[in-house]
């Protein structure tokens, strides 16, 4: 007879039993699973879960209700990811310091200046119900894994046992209040108004074009002389990566700009009228940084009701990337132009007060203590204007700078958005779930009626005429924001008559799409990924899973090849070489020797031509790369930014490019152009974040390393970036900078409605604790491109079991 929730709970009852709690991941090399128990069981919970654990630690969870189901949510991914959990939620809501000390005081500080601060428990209120109701049960199992490691049932994970801190317990509201993801321009901001100041604006298109094209302008009344980057204030804090002293290696200066500059994702999805099956086929591939624990935690949950797997993220309930009985749904980064700054005019004499609508406003203020450990707490004054949060201010100069950010409106709770997707069944009720998401986001969608679609989603202001919000705009009221525009400003695609959508980051407005009206960036990602996508969907009458998963590692670089095709004649001693790149396929592969030819040769006509197109004086205001797109134009077509005779010039630098090419591979890999590989040089190695912490790096082992060769490049399918703009200090201290720094690491291909034979990946693995066997248990099979089955039927489920619990919930009192 099955057992059933309800049955196990009777028979729990009956006995009086001990509530038994999950297995434990055992050791990494696969020691024997120890069994977590609790004499009261677990608060929060209304009836047994159990729980059917893959090969690969992915939980499946079979509830008897939707709300204990994401009670399970929490509880598990508390039980994976604690520490990652702990130190996000720790950094949103500007609790660093206390465990960390006094470098995280300006992190703690910049959180909390954009804290949501409305009315939060109306906010939580205006929540359809089975949506607060999941989000009070995730937080519920969260809380109640915690309070195991208070009752001693298990140990705490190494990272607070050697930094001697506990984890917090969460609140629910807390997931309304978490509004920070800076996702915008503002840096560009700042970079553009520099620019302006020194006659230099039309420099900005080498690094960033404007896509449609469009003409930057000063809004009127700006003093783009007064503008320094010292402007961004508390908000640069917050874009920035976390202070480092005692904790980490030291970080690349430009490492937050590398990694916005490459963060994206590919996704497309094709028709039954373009498959060798007749169901639809969706993939998805979202490329973040690397990191140990992994950005994705992979989770099935099940429940009269719900019946959803995929990958989800560490503090937001349910499944980002996946699908549920009836629909399959990815993501990849859309692009809205979501925060602008404001440049307010203060009083000479209260610097607390600006100028806005004709008078003098006071600015609203808020003091907050943030404690320290080893010093004594501190206090600290939150400042706001009309626009937002103010992050900097200069009395001597009478001025401030205020944020507005879509993310801070009421109603924009974006860590909840993931519920009624989950629960979503069709198209009209999948599109009213993305209302309540905030984060700019191209939606794939696919359903077993054999529907396929897109909708672009995420805040979208309303900003006043003759803003772009591409330059800071002087915030005395002409320039503010009316609000947000709704999901319905944002384009969408429904059975498109090609039979396929994709999107990799690049441009995707419809041509009819009113730009100019509705100004949602001028700011995207080059097309080189979609192109190859794009190619490849269009020649595929009768597509198939494996297709889509050879596609997601595809490793042919049309920009590659090109690049090469502007490769001209080179002194015979490099025709060797020269013969080399010219003879190759442009697949960026591991084993490629052109490949890390080419790699090279394009990492130093990158700063060649960096050095010849920006005069010296305006590099520190626009840093390199230059963009590809643009360098692959004055490759193809030199012009007068090279001066009088831009052929000549152009051909010189291509040579001495490709001479200092072959020089830096002969000197990493040797004289021999055989044994040259992409992979020797395109290596990947994973530490823990606290791995200076010696006590850390004992027991967390470093993932990969220098034996650990990866193909592909920012401008592949299989995108695997590498950050060749390494200081010279970094580069003195042996930093590689062609590593590996980000990709996919979660990766997935859907079979709509046969859903047993979709697969994934999700590298390194699915637990945080060194101790676990899937701690880095992915890292072969995504190396090899090697995809899993993701188990959904309960057949497949219970046969691929190798392990299987039961939460049980906290006795009643009679």
């Amino acid at each position: 007879m099955k057992q059933t929730p309800a049955r196990l709970y009777r028979r729990h009852v009956l006995l009086g039993g001990v509530a038994a709690g999950l297995l434990s991941g055992g050791t990494r090399k696969g020691a024997q699973a120890e069994t977590i128990s609790s004499l009261h069981g677990l608060d929060g919970l209304d009836a047994p879960v159990e729980v059917f654990e893959d090969k690969w630690g992915v939980p499946h969870v079979q509830a008897a209700s939707i709300s204990d189901a994401f009670f399970a949510n929490g509880y598990l991914i508390a039980r994976d990811r604690l520490w990652q959990l702990d130190f996000d939620y720790r950094r949103a809501t500007g609790r660093l310091a206390e465990v960390f000390g006094p470098d995280f005081v300006s992190s703690d500080t910049a959180n909390r200046l954009f804290l949501f601060r409305g009315d939060v428990t109306a906010e939580f209120q205006a929540l359809p119900e089975q949506v607060r109701e999941c989000a009070q049960a995730y937080v519920s199992g969260i809380n109640a894994y915690i309070n195991t490691l208070t009752e001693k049932t298990i140990s705490l994970p190494p990272e607070f046992t050697d930094f001697y801190y506990t984890p917090l317990h969460w609140d629910v509201l807390d997931l309304i209040r978490i509004r920070a993801e800076a996702t915008g321009n503002t840096k560009a901001e700042i970079r553009r108004a520099r620019l302006a100041a020194q006659g230099a604006l039309d420099y900005d298109g080498l690094i960033m074009p404007l896509r449609p094209a469009h003409k930057l302008t000063v809004p009127d009344g700006l003093d783009v002389h007064a503008v320094t980057e010292q402007d961004l204030g508390w908000f640069g804090v917050l874009q920035d990566a976390l202070p480092t002293k005692n904790l980490h290696d030291e970080i690349p200066k430009n490492d937050s700009d590398h990694r916005r500059a490459n963060e994206g994702s590919n996704a497309w999805v094709i028709a039954p009228s373009r498959t060798a099956t007749g169901r639809p086929i969706l993939a998805n591939d979202p490329h973040l940084s690397f990191g140990v624990p992994g950005p994705r935690h992979v989770i099935h949950l099940t429940a009269p009701g719900l019946d959803v797997i995929g990958g989800g993220s560490a503090g937001m309930p349910g499944v980002m990337q996946g699908h549920n009985a009836h629909i399959a749904f990815g993501r990849t980064n859309f692009h809205i132009d979501q925060e602008d700054l404001f440049i307010l005019r203060t009083h000479p004499h209260h610097p607390d007060r600006y100028f806005h609508n004709g008078q003098w406003k006071e600015m609203e203020r808020e003091e907050t203590l943030i404690k320290v450990r080893g010093e004594a707490d501190q206090h600290v004054t939150l400042r706001y204007a009309a626009q937002g949060p103010v992050v900097s201010a200069d009395a001597n100069r009478n001025r401030a700078v205020a944020v507005s950010a879509t993310w801070l409106y009421p109603g924009a709770n974006g860590l909840l958005a993931n519920i009624g997707i989950n629960l979503a069944h069709d198209w009209d009720s999948f599109r009213a779930a993305l209302k309540l998401h905030t984060s700019p986001t191209n939606f794939t969608y696919a359903d077993t009626a054999g529907n396929i679609g897109w909708q672009a989603a995420g805040g979208l202001p309303a900003r006043a005429t003759g803003h772009d919000g591409l330059l800071p705009a002087p915030g005395d009221g002409r320039y503010d924001w009316s609000g947000l525009q709704p999901l319905d400003a944002l384009p969408n695609s429904f059975n498109p008559a090609c039979g396929w959508f994709g999107t990799s980051n690049e441009l995707n407005l419809p041509a009819d799409y009113p730009q100019a009206e509705r100004r949602v960036s001028f700011e995207w990602k080059d097309p080189y990924r979609y192109q190859r996508v794009a190619e490849v969907l269009q020649a595929s009458a009768h597509a198939t899973i494996s297709q889509s998963i050879a596609l997601q590692h595809d490793t042919l670089s049309r920009l590659a090849l090109s690049v090469v095709q502007t490769l001209p004649d080179v002194p015979s001693e490099l025709a060797a070489e020269a013969a080399l790149l010219r003879g190759w396929s442009g697949h960026v592969e591991a084993s490629s020797s052109a490949a890390a030819l080419y790699e090279l040769w394009w990492t130093h006509l990158n700063r060649l031509f960096y050095n010849t197109l920006v005069p010296e004086a305006l590099r520190s205001d626009l840093p390199a790369p230059l963009n590809a797109s643009v360098l692959l134009g004055i490759l193809q077509k030199p012009d007068e930014r090279l001066g009088s005779d831009p052929h000549s010039v152009s051909r010189n630098l291509l040579v001495n490019a490709f001479q200092l090419a072959v020089e830096e591979a002969r000197e990493r890999m040797g004289p021999l152009t055989a044994r040259w590989q992409w992979g020797l040089l395109h290596t990947l190695q994973l530490r823990h974040p606290l791995h200076t912490a010696p006590s850390i790096a004992q027991q967390f082992l470093p993932v990969g390393g220098e034996t650990t060769h990866s193909g592909g490049d920012p401008y592949t399918v299989m995108a695997r970036w590498y950050n060749p703009e390494l200081s010279e200090h970094a580069l003195a201290q042996g930093k590689n900078p062609y590593a590996v720094t980000g990709g996919a690491s979660y990766l997935m291909v859907c079979d709509v409605g046969a859903w047993d034979n979709s697969v994934f990946l999700n590298f390194p693995g699915q637990s945080g604790l060194p101790n676990s066997p899937h701690y880095d248990d992915f890292l072969k099979p995504w190396l090899n491109g090697a995809m899993q089955p993701l188990v959904f039927s309960s057949q497949r489920v219970r046969a691929a079991a190798h392990s299987h619990s039961v939460l049980y919930p906290k006795r009643k009192t009679p």
